[in-house]
């Protein structure tokens, strides 16, 4: 049998001392892509933040990437986060630097010594994205979509197996969303896993897929009428 690239046993995910979402049971297989919906402040991003390790797992057993989230400690965070890739709404790239500095950054940050390599990785991840020719370009020269395309070429820069990807189309207009997620569809056609959160119910009518819904502080899985 595939192992999980993502299990959840018995987690209940508190922020501060407030509990947020309890006792959650879930296995994501490699290759899967799963909508996580939900009304705001329901508790979405948090659950996307127990797994990045951004909020500490205090009760229940949870692995991703085969780190152990209950276990593990704060000088492991950043190796954990090398191996999954993160995509927010607001994009959340450098202002100050151009596109290729902005994911040069990423890689030094993360251990990447030798400029030559770096430059081929920069070049690959913008390749898939569709952006080779944006590299000189400053992130305000961007419209919202080639933004997004630029922050999930970062969330790439590293291979990551999975990729938590939270409202990823939620600051971009229908034509733009539908573009990012053909995106998305390819990098997970690549076998890489997503998670992604998103209030876009267009999204899903047109992609359909595995669907968990966050609600009165439980997650369950919604199944889609076609």
């Amino acid at each position: 049998m595939q192992p999980s690239i993502l299990s959840l046993k018995n987690v209940f995910i508190y922020q501060d001392e407030s509990l947020i979402i309890k006792d959650i049971n879930l296995e994501v297989k490699p290759g899967e892509f799963i909508y996580l919906i939900g009304k705001t402040g329901s508790g979405k991003s948090s659950f996307l933040k127990t797994l990045y390790a951004d909020l500490p797992l205090v009760e229940g057993e949870a692995s991703i990437v085969d780190f152990d989230l209950k276990t593990l400690k704060e000088k492991d965070i950043p190796f954990l986060r090398r191996n999954i890739g993160v995509v927010f709404q607001d994009f959340k790239l450098l202002p100050d630097r151009n596109i290729f500095k902005n994911l040069d950054f990423v890689l030094q940050a993360t251990g990447w010594k030798d400029a030559e390599e770096r430059k081929n990785k920069i070049v690959e991840v913008l390749q898939k994205v569709g952006m080779t020719h944006s590299s000189g370009k400053m992130p305000h020269q961007l419209s919202g979509g080639e933004q997004q395309r630029v922050a999930i070429a970062r969330a790439l820069l590293n291979n990551p197996d999975i990729i938590l990807a939270d409202e990823p189309t939620g600051n971009l207009d229908p034509h733009t969303s539908v573009e990012i997620m053909e995106v998305l569809r390819d990098i997970n056609k690549l076998g890489k896993t997503i998670v992604m959160v998103t209030h876009d119910y267009a999204i899903l009518l047109k992609y359909p897929s595995k669907t968990l819904k966050c609600e009165d502080q439980s997650i369950f899985e919604v199944i889609q009428r076609s």
